[in-house]
């Protein structure tokens, strides 16, 4: 309607999805995604005024839209088992909602759950309308694929029963949670393919130690979320290097830099290195996730933490 089109010159204009002007009465559908009430408030009333201005209009009609508020998921993946991955995803999450994010935990890796154990949260998961319920530990929502089964049962799920399970945990009663951190089992195998095909991943971390060995397997999960379009948030290097409690002198039983080399030879964000450490794995078995306390533990994940959270951004930009 040309008495509308001078509306294509208003600040808000990109926001302005449909208009009509019938009998004088201009009706607008505009997308307010992202605005609080205020600004939603502001931008129907400039709006309105705007179209008010307009000749031939004697009354104006706004009515906001919103998309529904997206949830971003980050998987957390290795090449190949006994990496620190679990431990790594566990502080990882309560180190990013000590950050203000709003965290849920997804422990999908379905032949060795391991989160129950690093939270003390060996209790059932309850269910509402067929929909699994979250349990609250240390400020984030967790469920695994542990709470599902008894204790020490062994999982002999081929991958049809193993992806089934993946997306109950997936669609969860999540509630406010705008981040999801999923736990994956290590390799390359259906659970990784089923979540990237239905739940596509916002990005992927990386963990590996540094030795030659685990970074073989790791740029094996990496290629894998690069062929199927997910990109890598970055690589983390557990169990580098080691202070002997007796003499004090470090020490590298798995080598050191290695990730980082590697992740510079792949042009990827290398987030930082994590110690051996008899403290953390006294406390992961405790149920207690270091990152939920204070000393350097915690100050080494909410490092990692920031840097997750500043390549996010880059790559949503």
């Amino acid at each position: 309607m040309p008495g509308l089109d001078a509306l294509d010159h208003h600040p808000q204009a990109a926001r302005i999805r449909s208009r009509k002007l019938a009998g004088g009465v201009a009706t607008l559908v505009v997308d307010a995604t992202g605005l609080d009430d205020a600004g939603q408030k502001a931008l129907e009333q400039q709006l309105r005024e705007a179209a008010l201005a307009l000749p031939g209009v004697s009354e104006a009609r706004v009515a906001l839209t919103a998309a529904k508020r997206g949830r971003t998921l980050i998987a957390v993946g290795s090449g190949k088992g006994g990496v620190g991955k679990s431990t790594l995803a566990a502080n990882l999450a309560v180190a990013l909602a000590r950050l203000g994010k709003k965290v849920g935990l997804v422990d999908a890796d379905i032949y060795g759950p391991s989160q129950p154990r690093l939270f003390n949260a060996s209790q059932r998961a309850e269910a509402r309308d067929k929909q699994l319920i979250p349990i609250h530990a240390h400020g984030i929502r967790l469920l695994s694929v542990g709470q599902l089964v008894a204790e020490g049962t062994a999982l002999a799920w081929r991958g049809p029963m193993a992806s089934g399970a993946l997306n109950q945990l997936l669609e969860a009663d999540w509630g406010d949670a705008e981040l999801l951190i999923v736990d994956l089992p290590p390799g390359t195998g259906d659970v990784q393919l089923s979540l990237i095909q239905k739940a596509r991943p916002a990005a992927a971390v990386i963990v590996s130690t540094p030795q030659d060995l685990s970074l073989i397997d790791a740029a094996r999960a990496i290629d894998l979320f690069e062929k199927m379009h997910v990109p890598v948030a970055g690589i983390v290097e557990n169990m580098a290097g080691y202070e002997c409690p007796h003499c004090g002198q470090p020490s590298d039983p798995f080598g050191h830099g290695g990730a980082e080399a590697e992740a510079k030879r792949l042009g990827i964000a290398f987030l930082g290195r994590l110690p051996l450490s008899a403290s953390l794995r006294e406390a992961s078995d405790a149920g207690q996730p270091p990152a939920a306390g204070d000393g350097p533990a915690a100050a080494a994940f909410a490092d990692l933490a920031r840097k997750l959270l500043v390549q996010l951004e880059t790559i949503a930009g």
